[in-house]
Formats: C-alpha cells, structure tokens, sequence
C-alpha cells in the first residue's frame, strides 16, 4: 500500500509534508531522514518492511515538500515536538538517519517526550573529520568524485546538491552490486538546497547540542546505534563509543555496509530494528 500524504502545520506559517505508512493503530515510528537537502523518500524501502508499525516520515522544514523557512537544528526539533503534539502521536519511538540522527537527539533533549526507544541510524553523537577514519586508500578513491563536486565554485541549487548525491554513490554503498538501484532511489527524491545555502552563509547553527552526549547519557531511553561497517561519513567505532557511554545502549555494526546501510543490508537492517523494538524496553 503507497503511503498517506499529509501536511501538517507546526507553527509560524510553517508545515511539514510527512508521509504515513502502516496500521493507524499500531506502535508509531517517527523517522527522521539525513541530507539535510533530501527528504524521507530514501528511507520508505526497506522500513515499509517492518513488522506492523505506524511509520510517520516528515520532511524537514526546507526539505523536501516542507516550507522553505529559516533552517536551523533547534528550529528542525522544535517542528518534531509540534508534529508529534499535531499527530497524538503516544510514547513514539525514534529512529534518525545520519543528520537526522542529530536533529532527533535535539529533539529528546529540547523537548522530552515522552518517547520510546532511539535509534541512530549510520549517525554520531560527536564531530567527525577525515583524521578520524585514519590511512584509508579505499575511502579516498571512492570519495574523489563527491569531493570534486563540492570544490567546484557555483550557487548553492537543488541541482547541485542531487549531483553530490549521485557522484557519492560509490562511497556511501559499499556493495557495488546495490548501486544501480541507489541510483534509482535517488530518483525519487525531492532535492532542496536552503540548509546549504545557510551553511555557506555562516548561520547555521550547531548540530550536536551543548555537552549532548553527557545530556543524553542521562536521559531516560533506551538507544540502538546502527552502523555499517564500511561507513565512510561517520567512522563504525562512534557507535561503539556511543553505547559504551549511555546506558540501556546497544550496537550493531553491519559487515559489507557503508553510510546507506539499509541499502547494502536492507534485510539485516530491518532484522536489527525490529529485534530491538521487540525485546528493549
């Protein structure tokens, strides 16, 4: 069944486009997609494979098919909180994809739920530079294309944020085998470039909040920190640095899996997610 499409309002003339998959019923999963100049459509496959859960996926705001206002981290979890409020959503669990892994630790800081559980999905609790991957020749190569993309002078346009994407393919999925259908996924995606555009004009605001990962180790939650093996955005070992510092923490770092983890291992993904959600209380 093709997901619900709604828009909900979140204050300050601003609203979300958000897509609903799953039984109304049934336990929610508020799904928070990276980029941030992306939106939540590259999520949809495999998480619609999740056993019966009420799958919420908003753009965020500048994103996708939501407002174009101000961009902001703070701003981004205030909408969270308001959506939630605006969907009655109960108790939801979390799940942040990359960025959008830090977008959601704001939100359970900022504004404390209550939520269920957390997962981070191929994101970090930490700033992270190349120096922390360490002599990498393979991580080089595969990047070389992106980081030339990048360097090029030229306006910040949804264009040139979709040909990043598409010249990072090859680092992003480890598995060359799954790249032709990345590639297909990517179309699909509505492409953005206002948090860029903030970003180059120096007034985007910090994605981790101050002294987060003290602040979350004292949070009541449980967290899952999902990674791919191979990850070339965020070293694996963030991850196990992460739970060995919150408590109720778990890790799983998936063999032959890059940033897109769910696109190289989709079933183990999902496998993971839903043991998690199932047994972490």
């Amino acid at each position: 069944m093709d997901p619900q499409h709604i828009s909900v309002p979140v204050g300050g003339g601003m609203h979300l486009h958000c897509a609903l998959s799953g039984p109304p019923g049934a336990p929610p999963l508020l799904v928070v997609h990276g980029g941030p100049d992306w939106d939540h459509s590259y999520l949809l496959d495999p998480l619609t494979r999740l056993g019966p859960r009420r799958l919420v996926l908003p753009d965020l705001r500048g994103c996708g098919r939501s407002s174009p206002g101000p961009c902001s981290f703070a701003a981004a979890a205030r909408d969270l909180a308001r959506l939630i409020a605006h969907l009655g959503l109960q108790s939801p669990d979390l799940l942040g994809f990359s960025v959008g892994g830090q977008v959601v630790q704001r939100l359970v800081l900022d504004h404390p739920g209550p939520f269920g559980r957390v997962i981070m999905a191929s994101s970090t609790l930490w700033p992270v530079t190349d120096a922390d991957f360490g002599p990498w020749p393979e991580r080089e190569r595969r990047r070389a294309a992106e980081s030339r993309v990048w360097a090029a002078p030229g306006p910040a346009t949804p264009a040139l944020v979709e040909r990043a994407a598409r010249a990072g393919a090859p680092a992003n999925v480890w598995r060359q085998d799954r790249i032709a259908h990345y590639r297909r996924v990517l179309d699909r995606v509505h492409w953005s470039a206002h948090w860029l555009r903030t970003l180059r004009a120096g007034a985007l605001d910090s994605p981790r909040p101050a002294e987060g990962p003290r602040r979350l180790a004292e949070a009541d939650a449980a967290w899952l920190f999902l990674h791919g093996r191979q990850d070339m955005v965020f070293p694996a070992r963030v991850a196990e640095r992460a739970a060995a510092l919150l408590p109720r923490s778990r890790t799983v770092l998936l063999d032959g899996a890059g940033h897109m983890a769910h696109v190289d291992r989709p079933e183990a993904w999902t496998t993971s997610i839903e043991t998690f959600l199932a047994h972490q209380s």
